[in-house]
């Protein structure tokens, strides 16, 4: 990646600082790599997305190796599940917010500051640290520790192999419109469907046409305070959060079930 200098006074240069984005893995913080606690103790300023109610999910995971003095950049996101009144819609109102959040780090690695962000699971898996990613990386030296997944962290809780030898492995997010996520799980040997929550009717209708839910398992919040597993049959939806995903799991070791066949019954006339 490139790195930048920024003129500094008495037409000094100051040598630009580092992103990096950091994967905190699945939520357990002893999950977390080496690698990333390395880079959040070194960080002069550490930057993590919350909702508007101000929680972070990402710095509760990384709490125990934040410093008093590291300066703490909060890109609190302007709309989640709500509607808004933003002139470009919802897709407007977060590209509007990423430019800012780009900018806001863009000033620390000016000032010469090393700026981690984190990010639950894999910087790079459906995480927002790759809007931060697509806006910086040209212009800063950046390196991206990779994290534990919500797809590994739900196979070793329910202690299932998601894939075997020539197996092919989907994961989907749960938004797809209904037909397709039953054509994908139909047509695959194992899956993960992700982002739950609001989605889990038409997940759970997808995953039934597809003749997949007695195999189906339900994951929520693995390796977090409050992890629940359970059959996918069995779940309510009332109950489903977004940290939860749908599993359906190798079929090597367990195959499905041969189809029930009616039987005839004769009755003397």
């Amino acid at each position: 990646m490139s790195e930048q200098q920024t003129a500094g006074t008495a037409g000094e240069t100051t040598p630009a600082g580092r992103l990096y984005g950091v994967g905190l893995g699945p939520g357990d913080p002893s999950l977390m790599t080496v690698r990333a606690v390395e880079v959040i103790r070194e960080a002069d300023v550490v930057a993590y997305h919350s909702a508007r109610h101000g929680r972070s999910i990402a710095r509760s995971i990384a709490a125990r190796h934040l410093r008093p003095e590291h300066i703490e950049e909060k890109l609190v996101y302007p709309v989640t599940t709500e509607t808004t009144d933003h002139p470009g819609g919802y897709r407007g109102a977060m590209e509007e917010f990423y430019a800012e959040a780009a900018a806001r780090l863009a000033a620390h690695l000016d000032a010469g500051r090393t700026v981690a962000v984190l990010a639950e699971g894999d910087p790079m898996f459906y995480g927002s640290y790759m809007h931060m990613h697509k806006r910086l990386a040209d212009r800063y030296d950046t390196e991206v520790i990779p994290g534990v997944t919500s797809v590994s962290a739900a196979a070793a809780r329910l202690g299932t192999p998601l894939a075997e030898g020539e197996e092919v492995l989907t994961i989907l997010p749960g938004t797809l419109p209904e037909e397709e996520l039953t054509a994908r799980l139909a047509a695959t040997d194992a899956a993960v469907v992700m982002k739950l929550g609001r989605t889990f009717p038409t997940v759970r209708r997808a995953v039934t046409e597809a003749g997949r839910l007695p195999e189906a398992r339900y994951v929520e919040r693995a390796t977090m305070d409050g992890e629940r597993t359970a059959p996918l049959a069995d779940v309510d939806e009332q109950t489903v959060p977004y940290f939860s995903v749908a599993v359906l799991p190798s079929r090597v070791a367990s195959p499905p079930p041969a189809p029930e066949h009616g039987s005839v019954v004769v009755i003397g006339t």
